[in-house]
């Protein structure tokens, strides 16, 4: 049984991927391969200021939340500023062609924003970082997040490339609604995994032991610049995405 359902789903999936592989729009948005226009710098194109994180947590009715793993946290500097659609992934899909006063809007625009761990948000193994959703879901909230791409994307008139439509549609498929679900509190959820490197990271680097490293830490420890093949860097903040940290 558990086989021949199997079979069924791979199936229905493959005939949704042709489906949209078929069309010009799904849902609204241009189906197309996504296209650097134009060079990418986010500092300079997208920039943001800290001001948002207060925005965000107002928005969500004051609490310091994570809705990817359903995590509350006791500062938002425990969180980074997320960007549900990265803005990189943004620029692929049309903004490479927008005006900068457009892209500075979609950098700052609370309807694309949150918050997530770091080790949720950077370039670790199992991080977000710039991915699609065709290549990064969230363990939680996942209806909430699939629509508010959606949402984002109309907003921008972003295009959408067919793996995510597909990706997408799978998950919007089975939802009963769309709303932002507020777990009961679960702070494990915000926890980095407990593995070797983890611990040889934060025991080496983290002086303050609150979980992060800081560039004055690393720079004490004669690690900077820290690239994210460092064991530290999953616990830093990158906040231009280079993958490069305290240059």
């Amino acid at each position: 049984m558990l086989k021949a359902l199997t079979v069924i789903c791979l199936s229905s999936s493959l005939l949704t991927f042709n489906a949209i592989a078929n069309s010009d729009t799904w849902r609204g948005l241009i189906v197309e391969p996504e296209n650097r226009c134009s060079p990418y710098d986010k500092k300079t194109q997208y920039p943001y200021s800290q001001s948002v994180e207060d925005e965000i947590v107002a928005s969500m009715g004051g609490l310091i939340y994570g809705p990817y793993t359903g995590s509350y946290f006791e500062s938002d500097t425990e969180t980074d500023i997320e960007h549900i659609i990265a803005t990189s992934e943004a620029h692929d899909s049309g903004l490479c062609a927008a005006p900068l006063s457009v892209k500075k809007a979609f950098a700052s625009d609370l309807l694309n924003l949150t918050l997530a761990a770091p080790r949720v948000n950077r370039c670790s193994l199992t991080g977000k970082c710039g991915k699609d959703a065709a290549e990064w879901m969230p363990a939680k909230n996942k209806c909430w997040f699939a629509n508010r791409i959606i949402e984002v994307r109309r907003k921008y008139s972003l295009s959408i490339d067919i793996a995510e439509a597909a990706r997408l549609d799978t998950e919007l498929a089975t939802c009963t609604s769309t709303e932002m679900i507020f777990f009961a509190d679960n702070s494990s959820e915000s926890a980095p995994q407990k593995d070797d490197n983890n611990q040889d990271a934060l025991a080496l680097y983290d002086d303050n032991k609150n979980g992060r490293i800081t560039c004055a830490e690393a720079r004490k420890h004669n690690i900077a610049p820290v690239r994210k093949s460092h064991i530290a860097y999953p616990y830093m903040s990158d906040r231009d995405g280079d993958g490069v940290v305290c240059e």
